[in-house]
Parts: C-alpha cells; sequence; structure tokens
C-alpha cells in the first residue's frame, strides 16, 4: 500500500496546489494573466508585481523574441538582467527564493524566455521587459494564500492533522536545533528556507498515543569508554566558504583506543555542528554563455555570446568586475558561423517563342531556386532581390490589318490639262472595334486620282508649262505642268501630234514637291458595307489622328474629324422575285458573309442572295 502526505499507510491524501496535504485547492488563491500592451519606447517596461508570499511563480514569454525579462526586488536591488546587463540562463536566488531563468537558445525553438520559481517570497518583486521589438505577449502566473490560510513558517513545523489554536496546532516539543540544521541545509542546496509547504516526512517530532507503553530503557553503560572527536569531515568546497562537521568515534577512557560504538552510550553521542571551513574567496573565472544564432541562415554569418567575470563565495556566484579575471586569457564574444551554403538561382530552360504573331507578347523561361547539392527547394531559400526575370514583354512588329486614308487633296496638280488629285494610304493594325475589315492584302488603294482643269495652248518643240501649285499644302505632293509638242507660227503655237518631238528628250511633267510638315492628320479606312440593303441602315470607318511619322496622335483639329457612322440605302425595300432565282438554303447570308458567291455552285444555290450582293455592290461602284 502506498504512504499518504500525513505519512499514515494506506491514505490517499495528496498535497494540493496549496501545498496543503489533503487539502482542496481552496486555501489559495492562482492569479494569472497576459501582458499585450504595445509598447514604443526602448528600454524597460514594469509588466508585473508579485507580491510577498507568492508561490509557484510562472513568467514565460509566449513566442521567441529579441526582448529579455529581467527582475528586481522593491527595494530596488537587481535580481537578473538589471543595469542594461544580460545575465546568461542559470539559478538566481532572490526575494526569498531561488528562480530558474530560461533563454532557448535553438535555432528550430520558438520558445520564448522564463523565470521559474516556487517560493514562497519574502519581499515584493517587480518583473520588467526590456523591449526592443514588437511585444509577442507575457504569460505570468503565481499563487497566494487565500483569507484566513494559516503561515507556510507555521505549516512548515506542524505534523498533518494536528490542532492549533482550535484548528491546526503546533507539537508540543520542536527540534530547534534540528531546524537551524534544516535551513543552513536548504541554503548550501540552493533550495530558500522555508519552502512553501511541502511536507517531508521524517522531518516532524514523533507524536506517542497516551495510551502507549513506555519502551524499556537499555541498561547504561560503564563509563570505561567515552566519545572522541577524531577529527572533521572534508570541507565542502576548496575555497569561498564551505562547511564541515567534526568526527566523533567511541574510544577507551585510558588507552584512547578506538572501539566498536556499542561500547559507549549512544544517547550521549554530540550532534555533529557545522563549521564555516575555506573562508578565502575562489579566483575569479570567466562564465562563457551559449552562443546566439547564427545572423544568417546560410552563408558566412556571426554570432555572440556572454562573457562575463565571476566569483563564488558562500555557494553563489557573483559577477565582479573583470580586471579580477586579468590572470586569464578572455574568451572570444564574437565567432563567425556558417549553417549551410547558400541556395542559388539556376535558368533551367532557354526563352520560349513570343506568345503572339504580331504585336507585343509574353515570353517565359523556367527559372528554380538550387541548394548546393542540386536539390530543388522553394524561392525564399535564395536572395529574391538576385532572382532572375522568368517572364519578359517581347515584340514581333505591327499587326497589318487595314489600309488608312487621307481625303483627296483640294487642288489639281495642273492648272490645265489633266492632272491628279493625292491622298494618302498607310496600313496599319486595326485596334479593337466593331468594323467588319480585312486585312490590307495587296488591294492598295490608289494614291492618284485624275483631275482636269481644263484644256492648254502649245508650240513646235517640247513646250514645258510652269509647274503648278503643289497637290498638298503640307507633307509629300506632286507637282503637274504641261509638256506639248508644238509648233510655232508668227503670233501662235499649233501643237502637234507628239509623235513629232519623239527625236527630242521629252521634260518630266511631274514631280514631287514638299512644302512643309503637316503635323496631324485624320485618316480613315473606307466604308463599311452598309448593313441594311434597303429601308435606312448605317455604314461605318475608323477614323484616326496620326502624325507625320505615322504614329498616333492628338494633335489634329477634332472640328474637321471625319464621320465614323453614315446613313446608306435609306430608299425602300422593293422585293424582286425571280422564280429561276431562289435560295435554297436558309442560311445563304453566311455564304454572302465568306464572299463564296464567286464560286458556281454557292451562286446557283444562293441565287437570291448572291445576286442582292452584286447589285449592291455595283450600285454602290456607280455611285462613286
Amino acid at each position: 500500500q502506498s504512504i499518504g502526505c500525513d505519512d499514515y499507510l494506506g491514505s490517499d491524501k495528496v498535497i494540493d496546489k496549496c501545498g496543503i496535504c489533503g487539502g482542496d485547492n481552496t486555501a489559495c488563491k492562482v492569479v494569472s494573466g497576459v501582458f499585450k500592451h504595445t509598447l514604443t519606447n526602448l528600454g524597460y517596461h514594469k509588466i508585473v508585481e508579485i507580491p510577498e508570499g507568492a508561490t509557484k511563480i510562472n513568467i514565460t514569454e509566449m513566442s521567441k523574441s529579441n526582448n529579455y525579462l529581467a527582475l528586481r526586488s522593491r527595494s530596488g536591488r537587481s535580481i537578473i538582467n538589471g543595469n542594461w546587463a544580460i545575465d546568461r540562463p542559470g539559478r538566481y536566488e532572490g526575494g526569498g527564493t531561488m528562480f530558474i531563468y530560461k533563454r532557448p537558445n535553438e535555432i528550430s525553438s520558438t520558445a520564448g524566455e522564463s523565470f521559474l520559481a516556487d517560493g514562497p517570497t519574502n519581499e515584493v518583486l517587480d518583473v520588467y521587459m526590456i523591449h526592443q521589438q514588437p511585444n509577442p505577449g507575457i504569460h505570468y502566473e503565481y499563487i497566494i494564500p487565500g483569507d484566513n490560510v494559516i503561515s507556510p513558517q507555521l505549516l512548515a513545523h506542524r505534523r498533518p492533522g494536528e490542532p492549533l489554536n482550535g484548528q491546526l496546532g503546533m507539537a508540543e516539543s520542536t527540534n530547534h536545533e534540528d531546524e537551524d540544521l534544516h535551513r543552513e541545509t536548504d541554503t548550501l542546496t540552493g533550495q530558500p528556507a522555508g519552502t512553501f509547504p511541502v511536507i517531508q516526512p521524517g522531518r516532524f517530532p514523533s507524536h506517542q498515543p497516551e495510551n502507549q507503553v513506555p519502551a524499556v530503557q537499555p541498561p547504561r553503560q560503564n563509563r570505561e569508554h567515552n566519545w572522541k572527536q577524531v577529527g572533521k569531515t572534508e570541507c565542502t568546497t576548496t575555497c569561498g566558504k564551505g562547511s564541515q562537521y567534526p568526527v566523533f568515534h567511541c574510544v577507551n577512557r585510558i588507552t584512547h583506543e578506538e572501539v566498536s560504538e556499542s561500547y559507549c552510550d549512544s544517547s550521549t553521542k554530540p550532534v555533529p555542528e557545522e563549521e564555516a571551513c575555506n573562508l578565502f574567496p575562489c579566483p575569479a573565472f570567466w562564465d562563457i554563455g551559449e552562443w546566439s544564432e547564427c545572423s544568417k541562415t546560410c552563408g558566412l554569418g556571426m554570432q555572440h555570446r556572454q562573457i562575463l567575470c565571476r566569483q563564488m563565495y558562500a555557494n553563489r556566484t557573483l559577477t565582479v568586475q573583470q580586471y579580477r579575471c586579468h590572470h586569464l586569457e578572455k574568451p572570444e564574444t564574437t565567432s563567425t558561423c556558417q549553417l549551410k551554403i547558400c541556395s542559388e538561382w539556376q535558368i533551367r530552360t532557354e526563352w520560349t517563342s513570343c506568345s503572339v504573331p504580331c504585336g507585343v507578347g509574353q515570353r517565359t523561361r523556367d527559372v528554380k531556386c538550387v541548394s548546393n547539392l542540386g536539390d530543388v527547394v522553394d524561392d525564399e531559400e535564395c536572395n529574391m532581390k538576385l532572382r532572375p526575370n522568368d517572364i519578359e514583354n517581347c515584340d514581333m512588329g505591327p499587326c497589318a490589318k487595314s489600309w488608312f486614308l487621307t481625303e483627296w487633296s483640294d487642288r489639281c496638280s495642273a492648272e490645265c490639262g489633266d492632272g491628279v488629285r493625292t491622298r494618302s494610304v498607310v496600313c496599319m493594325t486595326n485596334h479593337v472595334s466593331s468594323l467588319p475589315l480585312e486585312g490590307c492584302g495587296n488591294n492598295r488603294p490608289s494614291e492618284t486620282t485624275p483631275c482636269n482643269n481644263g484644256p492648254c495652248a502649245g508650240k513646235v518643240e517640247w513646250f514645258a508649262g510652269g509647274w503648278t501649285q503643289c497637290s498638298t499644302e503640307c507633307g509629300s505632293g506632286t507637282q503637274q505642268r504641261e509638256v506639248v509638242c508644238v509648233r510655232k507660227t508668227e503670233g501662235t503655237f499649233d501643237v502637234l501630234n507628239p509623235d513629232e518631238c519623239s527625236y527630242l528628250e521629252k521634260p518630266p511633267s511631274q514631280q514631287s514637291c514638299y512644302l512643309k510638315p503637316c503635323g496631324s492628320k485624320w485618316f480613315h479606312t473606307e466604308w463599311s458595307t452598309c448593313s441594311k440593303s434597303c429601308e435606312g441602315g448605317f455604314r461605318v470607318r475608323e477614323v484616326r489622328c496620326l502624325s507625320d511619322d505615322m504614329t498616333a496622335s492628338t494633335q489634329c483639329d477634332p472640328q474637321l474629324r471625319p464621320e465614323e457612322k453614315e446613313p446608306c440605302n435609306t430608299q425602300d425595300c422593293i422585293p424582286e422575285i425571280d422564280e429561276n432565282c431562289k435560295d435554297k438554303y436558309y442560311n445563304c447570308n453566311v455564304v454572302v458573309q465568306a464572299r463564296l458567291c464567286v464560286y458556281t455552285y454557292y451562286k446557283t444555290a444562293c441565287c437570291a442572295s448572291c445576286t442582292r450582293v452584286a447589285n449592291r455592290q455595283s450600285g454602290f461602284l456607280g455611285r462613286r
């Protein structure tokens, strides 16, 4: 059977969170919370106050950060990380208890710093955060005694179940010598005296029931032998104040020869008392902290560690001035580090062909982040600033779609006789529009058209008249002049057949001319087919403003902009019924749109539709 915390066999009593054997957790109160305030200024910021008598203290940073926890007493004494000096993880005594300071250093760890202590504290302590980056949150928790709770100092010297002032009582006899020894032992082992009451078996005087018969005392030994101090135990430390105890053996009173302890009265054996020894301080030494994380996850980086000069005295390690460690070589505080070789970018494929046959498109290539072992890894493992482009634009040249024309020039190239008028023609990309236009093809519209301002007179020989005005007011145009074969008579010229002057070199009758840059002009396409053959339809064309180098411009006069839409075929529809010319299929409009009427089969199968189109085109050409 198991032994309960009350030292009785078969008892199921256990110590509750308040440290009471068989308690129900109601004798104390748990205080907990999370400090989540947003801080702006660098430095020390108070997080929480730990009251006197607190136990089971736990202060934990919720995730790893560049911040540090700090602890000091209300009297102003720094316990951990005070005065901008960062202590290494370890055990630190303060407030009557021992704090365990933890700071995980593993690169893969996400845990933050923490303070842990069993308590109870004998003074008020303040917890601070040395703020350097956004606060990830600080969780704090401790236990304080509830109302009408007996002091832990009383609980530490009572046997469970004994009454005291009507509730719990002190044992009638208390071994004060044992109490002092217990307190000193706690100090030596690093455990604070008066630890929150976890009852230790065998630490209390036994309670003898009243009806129990006293044990028979052994016969008194003769006085021929007695206890003698023969030496001391070895000092617990070689320096810095240790402890040792006297050693007593049973000896013959006369010969002082050591004999078996059974010859001496055990009740008279002196109790060994602790004695201090080796009080001189230990030599100072360099306390080497753990290396920080490498500053870079790959490639050459730096790591740091804290080096403190410390000295041990009275089982406590104290930080001292660095000159005390001058007899020792100071370890390095920084070191280079390399966790692994950095991954690098590799171009795996050449550029693909452009995504469009003409105009501006895109092309791509395969770019991967590759480790030093040749494995493809996530892009984040490579320097994103050095990543080669894996997509870029490509220009395959303009996509020709439609002919764009200016209006005919107003002037004829000849003042009399035959001349020409001109216009500009350019094939350009047809931007998104609703126009039913085809590709430019080989049917380039004419740039000149004949004109005649009346007959002119002439003479025998080649006779060249003056050049006409330039056919355009700006840009490239042509000039005309009359060149005729004439025979000069008195006061008149007779025009002869040009063959009469064939043996002579004929002067040119046309030349190009350029008066000045036009700037921007309106260009337009040919009119589209009328949307209806009768009863009013409309036709459209695309209009653009182009500069001298045939690029889009916004400098044209809006008032001179040609119309982009006009009505057409406003005449009434007159049904023409020809019994020998009918559509044999319901979708002959598709044949017309596909321009298949030039083929005999379709012209017969869709006779009516093809005939209407032919008549409409002939009428359109006649009006031109």
